[in-house]
């Protein structure tokens, strides 16, 4: 890790500007680290050079973390292309790891570009208390700042269950391969950020777009207290959020997305990360890693509408498995917003029509330059957070109305259960189709107790019918698939090189 946090350091003085936009680029050699931190420009700065990572981590990254790596998605397996280790061995549950390390590089990437952002919250927060600036954008850039450590941790804990704990710059060598924290340590740090992120932020209906909000604080911090399964102290949180007047569900699904240049940061969104189409160096390509392939271009043109669409070829990521299809209910509008079909002419397989995931599937200008956001937290998924916090309490009545606005909204009548044991269910099922391809998949799985039988079962569907998920004719299903089914990651092998901790 000691690579790893210094280069983090050097990057904090970020490369993002925003006085007035956020998304305002700065070049780094207009940046000193002898004449930073001086003025309230200065933090703004840096307190955005902390929001980049969210890009890389979202662009592909935690996709193929939580929603490949779970019974959502899969690859579609081309034997001209050659072995995709790092994306297959995702799908198929046999990531190499030995001695609690593991080599895959999108381990490696989560692990990187999340203490890059807590590097550069760390700086930040090392600071501001000191600085002579504006009281309210001290508190805001705060406020922000403990946020996206806080988040920075939460994927860490969730992915690793445990990860060194960095609270200050590391200004040397020595001081870069701290020791692991325990997930209650991890944890008990991410719950006194957000907390006191919470009492700094504002709302959203005066924050600046896109920027955390006291909403998006306590959305995180509930989504700690479900997993430590503190039912009470999570409703608190969540019934804050739904009082508070900033939030709604939009009347249609598709709605809820992004499109490349509009629609972001609705009425639905708590928190999102922001991509910008252009040359700027904003923009996403999540998209392209989301399609089955090989794929024309006259077959690409119709979903992204591009004036320049590109042939694709090799192995497509993320493809909604038979499982996750016919999870939705019949008349559920949700289906069609986020599956849809395409034939492809040079697929190797017999039936060469896939499904593909058709929410993010916005039109834009030009080909792998896209701006559609990404994300993080729904008000949908906190209604469903919070009938689940009444349901494990056994405030059943109370539950039921919080799911049902989620079913209304997806075109369904309102749920028929009634125990405690099938509104659970209910709600687990809900969250499944309402929040499939957004990174949740995998951290459900985990924290609801279910992953090793849940993951078991679709393993043995997979190997009994290889060709129903995806594989061609001459493909095969790996002999050690499906042996590696963990809650956590191994940490990665390349930072276990740099640190005598791991």
């Amino acid at each position: 890790m000691k690579k790893s946090i210094i280069f983090s350091i050097a990057l904090s003085l970020g490369a993002f500007s925003c006085s007035d936009d956020f998304l305002t680029v700065t070049p780094e050699t207009a940046l000193s680290s002898v004449t930073f931190f001086k003025t309230e420009s200065d933090f703004i700065q840096a307190v955005n050079s902390a929001y980049v990572p969210l890009r890389t981590l979202h662009n592909i990254n935690s996709h193929l973390l939580t929603e490949q790596h779970s019974d959502n998605a899969r690859y579609v397996r081309n034997v001209l292309f050659g072995a995709t280790e790092n994306q297959s061995n995702l799908a198929d549950f046999n990531v190499p790891t030995a001695n609690g390390i593991t080599t895959n590089g999108n381990v490696l990437t989560a692990y990187r570009q999340n203490y890059l952002m807590i590097a550069r919250a760390n700086q930040v927060l090392a600071l501001i208390d000191a600085a002579t600036i504006p009281d309210a954008t001290k508190k805001n850039v705060k406020g922000q700042a403990l946020f996206l450590r806080a988040l920075g941790y939460l994927d860490l804990v969730r992915y690793f269950n445990k990860a060194p704990l960095q609270l200050t710059p590391v200004g040397n060598r020595s001081e870069a391969a701290a020791a692991l924290g325990t997930a209650d340590q991890l944890y008990a740090q991410i719950i006194k950020d957000a907390t006191d992120a919470v009492g700094l932020l504002p709302a959203k209906s005066v924050q600046e777009a896109g920027r955390a909000t006291s909403g998006a604080a306590r959305a995180l911090l509930a989504n700690v207290y479900m997993i430590q399964k503190k039912w009470a102290d999570a409703e608190t949180q969540l019934r804050a959020i739904v009082s508070s007047g900033e939030y709604s569900l939009m009347p249609n699904y598709a709605d809820a997305f992004s499109n490349s240049t509009s629609n972001k940061n609705t009425r639905e969104s708590v928190f999102e990360v922001q991509y910008l189409e252009g040359s700027a160096g904003l923009n996403g390509n999540f998209l392209y890693s989301m399609l089955p392939f090989p794929i024309a271009a006259n077959e690409l043109v119709t979903i992204t509408g591009t004036s320049n669409p590109q042939p694709l070829s090799g192995e497509g990521n993320n493809i909604p498995t038979p499982d996750l299809i016919e999870a939705y209910e019949t008349g559920d509008k949700r289906k069609d917003a986020t599956i849809g079909y395409i034939t492809l002419g040079g697929a190797l397989h017999a039936n060469k029509t896939f499904p593909y995931i058709k929410k993010y599937a916005r039109p834009h200008a030009l080909h792998n330059n896209h701006g559609m956001n990404w994300p993080i937290y729904r008000y949908s998924e906190v209604l469903l957070f919070l009938a689940e916090a009444l349901i494990e309490q056994n405030k059943l009545a109370d539950a039921a109305p919080f799911l049902n606005q989620v079913r209304t909204r997806a075109g369904l009548a309102n749920t028929t259960a009634t125990t405690q044991a099938a509104l659970r269910d209910a709600v687990y099922q809900e969250r499944r189709v309402e929040l499939a391809f957004e990174s949740k998949r995998l951290h459900d799985l985990v924290r609801t107790g279910r992953l090793e039988t849940v993951i078991k079962a679709y393993g043995d569907r997979v190997k009994a019918d290889k060709f129903r998920y995806y594989f061609p004719s001459e493909g095969f299903v790996p002999s050690d698939a499906f042996t590696n089914i963990t809650p956590y990651y191994g940490l990665p092998a390349a930072e276990a090189d740099l640190s005598p901790n791991f």
